[in-house]
C-alpha cells in the first residue's frame, strides 16, 4: 500500500508536469472506486487551473479556483504522467487531461482508491478535518507523542498507525521506526517513557525522510510516476524479513500479526 514516502514521492514526480497548468479534460472510465466520484469533477475541473498541488498524510490535493479534488492511492493505486494519447490500459481508471498535452493517469487495479471534490476549504473535508499533526513538522516530537499516549492501553504500533494521532505512518515504516528505536511494537502505549518517546519521533522522521529520499518502497503495487520503482526496500531491516538475520545481533527477525497487520520485529534487539 502506497504510505507517505510513496505520495510525497508521486508528488514530487508529477508536479513539474502539471503544476500551473490548465486543465482541458477528464475522462473517467470506472467512477466505481472506493466511493463513487463525484459528477463534479468532470463538470467542474475542465477549464480550471492546477493552482498548487498539496499531500495530506496519505492525501493528494489538486487545488483550483472553484475547489479541490482529494485523491488517495488506496491499496495498489498510482499515478503516471502520460502523453496525450497514450493508450488506456484496463486498470487505468481516470485520465485528467491538461492543455499543455499531458495526461494524470490514475491506475488502481483494487479500485480501493478515490478521487472526491469539495468546494469548501480542504482541511474542512470529513476524510481530513480529524487528522493529526504531519510527522516531517515540529508539530511532531516526543513530547507531543507522550502526552498522546498517557492513559492509552493499545499497543504502540497501533498507537504510532492511529491518523488522528500522527498522520501518514504506515505500516511498513511503523515497523522500521519501532526497530530502529528499539520497542516492541506490542508494548502498551501508555507505558512507554517520555525518553523513548522522543527517540521513537527522531526515528520515525529519520525513516520517513531516507524512504522520501530514495524514492518510497516498491513490494508488490507501487511504482513512481515513471514507472520506476522506488528503492527504499533494500534500506528496510525488518520489514517483510521474517526468518532472516537481524542486522544488529544476528538473531532472526519474527513475524506476528498485531491490529490485523503484519508486524515485524527483533525480540532481542526491542524490548
Amino acid at each position: 500500500m502506497p504510505e507517505l514516502p510513496e505520495v510525497e514521492t508521486t508528488l514530487r514526480g508529477i508536479e513539474p508536469h502539471i503544476d500551473g497548468q490548465i486543465i482541458s479534460d477528464v475522462i473517467i472510465r470506472n467512477k466505481n472506486l472506493r466511493w463513487p466520484i463525484p459528477a463534479a469533477i468532470k463538470k467542474q475541473l475542465p477549464g480550471q487551473k492546477l493552482l498548487q498541488l498539496q499531500r495530506r498524510g496519505k492525501y493528494l490535493f489538486l487545488i483550483t479556483a472553484k475547489g479541490t479534488a482529494i485523491l488517495h492511492l488506496g491499496m495498489s493505486g498510482s499515478l503516471r504522467i502520460n502523453d496525450a494519447g497514450t493508450v488506456a490500459e484496463k486498470h487505468d481508471h481516470v485520465d485528467i487531461v491538461f492543455a499543455n498535452g499531458k495526461i494524470l493517469r490514475f491506475r488502481d487495479p483494487r479500485r480501493f482508491g478515490c478521487l472526491l471534490w469539495t468546494e469548501k476549504p480542504v482541511e474542512q473535508h470529513k476524510l481530513i478535518s480529524g487528522m493529526g499533526p504531519e510527522p516531517l513538522t515540529d508539530a511532531f516530537n516526543g513530547d507531543y507523542l507522550y502526552a498522546k499516549s498517557s492513559g492509552r492501553k493499545n499497543n504502540v504500533k497501533g498507537f504510532i498507525m492511529d491518523g488522528k494521532v500522527v498522520t501518514g505512518v504506515g505500516n511498513i515504516y511503523a515497523s522500521e521506526a519501532l526497530f530502529a528505536a528499539g520497542i516492541l511494537p506490542g508494548r502498551q502505549s501508555g507505558r512507554i517513557s517520555k525518553q523513548r518517546y522522543q527517540l521513537l519521533a527522531g526515528c520515525i522522521k529519520d525513516v520517513l525522510a531516507r524512504a522520501i529520499a530514495q524514492g518510497g518502497t516498491t513490494l508488490k503495487d507501487f511504482t513512481r510516476e515513471d514507472g520506476q520503482p522506488g528503492y527504499f526496500k533494500q534500506s528496510l531491516k525488518v520489514y517483510d524479513r521474517a526468518g532472516e538475520s537481524c542486522v544488529n545481533c544476528r538473531q532472526a527477525i519474527k513475524q506476528k500479526q498485531l491490529n490485523q497487520r503484519s508486524t515485524y520485529y527483533c525480540s532481542h534487539c526491542q524490548h
